[in-house]
């Protein structure tokens, strides 16, 4: 099993101010927040409850203790936390066994930093057992470690996750790039004080001072990623 590892103490090539990459993985490397949806509407039916589609924003992009509270307390569902999280995750996996597709330009920048040897993780608020699975389509060996939303005490938005990955990266977070597609994502990553490169993908980001967005990971490279860094210096 792929799991967190301790720092990997080896920093970029080439001598750039880039560190490492910190990537996202639903919604940003793959295309998989629709499938979060469909899992939580067909649990709540079976519960005999109806997800009102305004409810979605406020869950895409949340630990699933967050998600899963927020929808428990707005239908009144009669299931404990803890059962309801296992149900999400099992018929998300269940998704992802019909297969998944990478986001456009995921395959090709991960390709991109593995062959400059720039250190990349995956950092998501996702499960342990939700993570491995995509790992099967995004690689393993494209990542230093993954970070999984349920080995940490707490997830995203709290900035937890990114100053944990840069840690075991051995890596400064303001010379770690992360690309992002929610908000609260982009939260967690700004609060560690990494550049962010936000992909929006079901609700609008707006750029900041140290927060560019795009369109697409098209639109993202190494040349890109090291910019970032040079400009936050």
């Amino acid at each position: 099993m792929t799991s967190s590892l301790p720092a990997v103490g080896t920093l970029t090539a080439e001598g750039s101010a880039l560190q490492g990459v910190l990537l996202d993985m639903d919604g940003t490397l793959v295309d998989t927040e629709d499938f979060w949806w469909d899992a939580e509407v067909e649990a709540f039916a079976e519960l005999g409850h109806e997800l009102r589609d305004e409810w979605r924003h406020v869950v895409v992009g949340g630990p699933m203790s967050r998600s899963a509270g927020f929808l428990i307390e707005a239908t009144s569902a009669d299931i404990a936390l803890d059962e309801l999280s296992v149900l999400l995750n099992r018929k998300f996996v269940e998704r992802l066994e019909r297969g998944v597709a990478l986001m456009p330009g995921a395959r090709r920048l991960l390709t991109e930093l593995a062959a400059h040897g720039v250190p990349a993780a995956l950092v998501s608020a996702s499960h342990r057992v939700v993570v491995d699975r995509m790992l099967v389509s995004l690689g393993r060996e494209n990542f230093a470690f993954t970070l999984a939303g349920d080995e940490l005490p707490r997830t995203k938005p709290h900035p937890d996750p990114y100053l944990t990955a840069a840690r075991r990266l051995g890596a400064s977070p303001e010379r770690c790039a992360v690309l992002e597609d929610t908000a609260t994502g982009v939260a967690s990553a700004e609060a560690a004080g990494c550049p962010v490169v936000a992909v929006p993908s079901l609700a609008p980001i707006e750029p900041a001072r140290g927060r560019t967005v795009v369109g697409s990971l098209e639109e993202v490279d190494l040349s890109f990623l090291r910019s970032l860094i040079l400009v936050s210096r």
